[in-house]
């Protein structure tokens, strides 16, 4: 089958097409999925830079993110179908094989069915964005109705979709994006209020919006030195949720504040075989299916290109700023 190799660690250019052994079932739990499309997001650029999370060697599959039809099912499936339309968070790290690729095999625990109202490519974009926002909102920060949140670089893949599921949950929303054209857009997914990051920082115009409060909740996709500006935007007793490492800091006015702080990391299930929490996993996607097949929640994607441009989908990623999503569709 055709399949995007990462050969070695390194920049985009180590990214090739090349045509590798069709995988099979070999557990009777497993399905066979002709993929149809698989999502772009920042870790793929990360494991590609800076290698893999796995001791095995080289050449591996990235691509956490995927969605197709199900074409084979193994003796025990009871969950699936031939035929059947699914998206998952699977593989790409370095162990099991990754979704940029004409097919692929896993455990039918790990899969859920599409929102029937999505095609192929705008399946494939949100698994991985949609847990990471619900987890960042919710299990970590514990968002409840009423409350403000924070959201940093709403126009993001994460940042669109957690304005999204904040708002669904009858939060009000800030959000901090780098030019008009992409406050028009964080507006069209439901944002409150926009605050456009200047050389002096956003969190003088978040305490203005919040009468000096600050938000209740700071969900940080951007990284230390956002983090760091963040505690004074935060409210006393309040939560700062973060999905990088924030480096050394001086933690004094957070303590002052008696801020909870919280990490994201949805990978993490995946790298230490945390059977349960995958399990809550694929119960995000089940809820947000209901919520995509409503209405009530969408994605946006800025580029669709071939699985033979996944190098340049990798550039795009690496220069920032990408507006929603960049899927990679399979012929």
């Amino acid at each position: 089958m055709k399949a995007i190799l990462m050969t070695a660690v390194g920049n985009p250019d180590v990214l090739t097409v090349q045509d590798i052994t069709e995988p099979t079932i070999t557990a009777a739990t497993q399905i066979k999925v002709k993929l149809k499309a698989a999502g772009v997001n920042p870790i793929d650029a990360k494991v590609r830079a800076n290698g893999i999370f796995y001791p095995q060697p080289l050449p591996a599959v990235l691509g956490c993110d995927g969605a197709g039809e199900v074409i084979e099912i193994g003796s025990a499936v009871d969950r699936f179908k031939l035929g059947d339309k699914v998206w998952f968070c699977n593989g790409g790290l370095g162990r099991e094989q990754g979704n940029y690729a004409e097919y692929t095999v896993l455990d039918q625990r790990w899969v859920s069915r599409m929102p029937n109202t999505l095609s192929f490519a705008e399946a494939a974009a949100l698994p991985l964005v949609l847990i990471t926002a619900w987890g960042g909102l919710f299990d970590r920060g514990g968002l409840q109705a009423g409350q403000t949140v924070l959201i940093h670089a709403g126009a993001g893949g994460v940042g669109h979709v957690a304005i999204q599921l904040a708002k669904l949950k009858g939060a009000s929303v800030i959000t901090t994006v780098l030019s008009e054209e992409k406050a028009a857009f964080v507006k069209s997914m439901g944002a409150d209020n926009v605050v456009i990051y200047k050389p002096d920082g956003f969190a003088d115009a978040v305490n203005r919006l919040t009468d000096g409060k600050g938000a209740d909740l700071v969900f940080d996709t951007v990284g230390a030195a956002v983090f760091k500006e963040s505690i004074a935007a935060t409210a006393h007793f309040g939560r700062l949720v973060t999905l990088l490492d924030p480096g050394a800091l001086n933690l004094a006015e957070a303590r002052m504040r008696n801020l909870l702080i919280g990490f994201e990391l949805m990978l993490t299930p995946m790298l230490r075989d945390l059977d349960e929490a995958r399990d809550k996993h694929v119960e995000i996607l089940n809820q947000c299916a209901a919520y995509i097949e409503q209405g009530q929640l969408s994605v946006h994607i800025s580029q669709h290109l071939p699985l033979e441009q996944a190098s340049r989908a990798h550039e795009c990623i690496e220069a920032g700023h990408t507006q929603g999503k960049i899927v990679l569709e399979i012929d």
